[in-house]
Parts: structure tokens; sequence; C-alpha cells
């Protein structure tokens, strides 16, 4: 089947792309790179054309309430009309578990993301996620210095790997609304995870872990970025994927 993928030049994004293209299906990259920017509808018209199923997994770096909700909105309203011309059957969209339990900025323009999609004019399913693994390194990496400093928080991570695959194997059935939460197999304190990736990957830092002074750290350390009932759950474990990344950085 032909499948767009929305942001499908970003970390995410390859991921899907490289997994759809494996199970032989032709792909659409829909990025400003391909020529189609989703703020302002540029080159929009025909991406969409021939399309069986879309996948949205673009994405804004903010923290802002209103950015977020503003990149949101435009990008996702301007996504469904092009899919509606061309007559998409399926809009699967990548989300956040937790975003309904943690008052933070930018949950409040994936929130907004949601409620368009399953009031759009495409039928649509949407698969909730728990923080990649890949965040931890984030954490470590953000910003300069000896000192990293990390919200404290419980968190399921998960390989970004085996959520691309679950969102292909989505794609290719019909539109299910929301759908159960994917999570990885272990809970941790993201603290604890970020201080592995500086020893075992590196940079060495010394990782401090501090409560967020709002409600919503409180929520990120009490359980409201975990998965809140049965799923489907990685089966790469953080320890084996930070091992294999290690080694495949060294090889390079």
């Amino acid at each position: 089947m032909r499948i767009a993928v929305a942001g499908g030049t970003g970390w995410v994004g390859k991921l899907v792309v490289e997994r759809a293209r494996a199970a032989g299906h032709d792909v659409v990259v829909i990025s400003r790179s391909h020529g189609i920017d989703l703020t302002n509808g540029v080159g929009l018209d025909d991406a969409p054309r021939n399309v069986a199923t879309v996948v949205d997994v673009s994405n804004i770096q903010t923290i802002s309430k209103r950015a977020s909700t503003r990149f949101f909105e435009t990008t996702t309203r301007n996504l469904l009309k092009a899919e509606q011309r061309c007559g998409v059957n399926h809009h699967v969209l990548l989300s956040i578990v937790g975003i309904d339990r943690v008052n933070w900025g930018y949950y409040h323009g994936k929130h907004r993301q949601e409620g368009l999609v399953l009031a759009g004019p495409v039928p649509a399913t949407i698969l909730r996620a728990t923080q990649f693994f890949e965040f931890a390194v984030q954490s470590l990496t953000l910003f300069p210095g000896p000192v990293a400093v990390v919200p404290r928080m419980r968190t399921q991570p998960v390989a970004a790997a085996e959520v691309a695959a679950e969102l292909v194997r989505l794609a290719e059935g019909p539109a299910l609304g929301r759908v159960p939460e994917i999570a990885g197999p272990e809970v941790l304190m993201m603290s604890s995870a970020v201080r592995r990736v500086a020893t075992v990957r590196g940079p060495r830092k010394f990782v401090v872990s501090v409560p967020w002074p709002s409600a919503a750290g409180w929520s990120m350390a009490n359980g409201g970025l975990l998965p809140a009932g049965p799923g489907p759950r990685g089966t790469l474990r953080f320890g084996q994927w930070l091992t294999e990344t290690a080694k495949t950085d060294a090889a390079q």
C-alpha cells in the first residue's frame, strides 16, 4: 500500500519510513526537506494523493503551551484537509502517554491535536507511547557543563524502533480510534536511566534529580506518565539498548 509519513525525516519518522519500506510499502515522505511544509501548506496539496494511510509523527521542540498548541493545531488542520481532498481513508497519529494527566505546556498541544484528529474528517487511529530510550540521552546532553539536571519522573521507556513497528502495523489496518498505549518492559526513574547513559556512553556528568515545583512535576514523579492499562509492550530493555548503542558509537 501507499503510506505517507508526516515528519518522515525526524529520528522517529526515519524509523517509520524504514519499517514501512521493509514491509514492502510505497512511502511518501512529508517534510520541509522534501518541499512540503505542514505549517503553511506549501507542497501539501498533492502529497497525500493516492495514499491509503498517513502516519503523523511530526513534532516541535518546545515547552511552551502557546507554541505547542499553535503548531499542532495548524499542522493537523492542514494535513487533515489535504487528506480529505485526496481521499485518504486512515490517519494514524503518534501521541504521548499521560498528556491528559500531566499539566505541562507541550502536552497541551498534543492533547489538542488528539481532539482535532478524532473529530476530523478522516478515520483515525491514535497510539500513545511512553518516553523513548533516547530521551535519557537528550536529558544528559541538553545543556553543556558538568551537571545534568533531570526532572523527577517515573517512566516506562520504550525503544523508538518498536513504536515505529507498531505504527506501521496499525497503518496497515482499519482506523480504530484510541488504541491501547505502548510502553517498554520496565519502570525506571528517569534520573537512573540518565546516570546509566553517563556511565556507559557519556558524556560523564553529575546527574541531579529535582522535582518540578508544580502539579505537573508531582504527576511526573508519581506515575502520571505511566500507561493507564494493558497494551503492547516492547521487549528491548533499556540496558540492552544502551549497550548496543554504545557499541555502535564506538565502532563509528
